[in-house]
């Protein structure tokens, strides 16, 4: 059997960029567009959304320049500890504050390595949490809490 004559990655992935890009233009023009001078509130998502699309067709045709390597196999693990970490993070920050759910949430997304074991995830999660502390909390002054209602006796 034939190897096809396209990068299958790069027309999955222009694919998804212009699915992505249609959606988010056909939900932009149900908001006020305006003009370049006085943009209405559906103006950025929507130029947003067709710069989109451009970069999938760019994509899109790259794909058939090149012969592409297969698709190896999905990332199963990864995708079961990254993708709700963030989820993790917005449920638990007004409860928890931000220090200990921005912890829990790097915690969470550190096994997504199988090399990872739970000392040194430990020690990563608490310095991500160190330095988003210091830079989102004192360096940019941002107010939010850093412990919430559910860490107080």
């Amino acid at each position: 059997m034939n190897n096809p004559t396209f990068d299958r990655t790069n027309l999955i992935s222009g694919l998804v960029f212009i699915g992505v890009g249609l959606f988010f233009t056909i939900q932009s023009l149900g908001l006020e567009i305006g003009t370049s001078f006085r943009m209405g509130p559906g103006y950025f998502p929507l130029l947003l959304a067709v710069l989109l699309i451009l970069l999938g067709l760019v994509i899109l045709i790259q794909s058939f320049r090149k012969q592409g390597e297969p698709i190896g196999p999905i990332a199963w693990r990864g995708m079961l500890f990254i993708l709700p970490a963030p989820v993790i993070f917005g449920l638990t920050v007004r409860g928890l504050g931000f220090v200990p759910s921005l912890f829990l949430c790097a915690f969470f997304a550190c096994f997504a390595s199988h090399r990872m074991n739970v000392m040194w995830a430990l020690i990563l999660s608490l310095c991500i949490t160190v330095f988003s502390v210091a830079v989102f909390s004192y360096a940019l002054g941002l107010p939010f809490e850093r412990f919430g209602p559910w860490t107080r006796f």
